[in-house]
């Protein structure tokens, strides 16, 4: 069975620092493009940054600089470090995966983590 799981997300001062893993089962993890979305209250779902072997590492404007995303091949779980956090990056944080080296329309999906960033 394939599953995606999320874990790291917590309640956060505003200038703080988190990690999220997400760890993989049921899959080759070499054949996917991983990533993260995240989903405010009242908001939609938003790409937040992704990881491919062929294509690299990409990320959203409003989290450059801050956020840096990698995985670990032997762990079969993919990182997101979190660092000078803002109240605007609480949300629930999804990882996401595809069977393919771009990362588009991803059809796997973790059941989210809560991340609150208190200013």
């Amino acid at each position: 069975q394939v599953q995606l799981v999320e874990s790291g997300g917590r309640l956060v001062q505003a200038g703080g620092s988190l990690r999220l893993s997400c760890a993989a089962s049921g899959l080759t993890f070499s054949n996917y493009a991983m990533g993260w979305f995240r989903q405010a209250p009242g908001k939609e779902r938003e790409f937040v940054a992704s990881i491919t072997w062929s294509f690299g590492i990409r990320y959203a404007e409003s989290v450059k600089g801050r956020f840096s995303i990698s995985r670990d091949s032997a762990k079969n779980t993919m990182y997101l470090q979190m660092n000078s956090l803002k109240p605007e990056d609480t949300a629930v944080y999804y990882c996401a995966a595809k069977r393919s080296q771009v990362f588009f329309q991803p059809d796997l999906w973790g059941q989210g983590t809560q991340v609150t960033v208190s200013s």
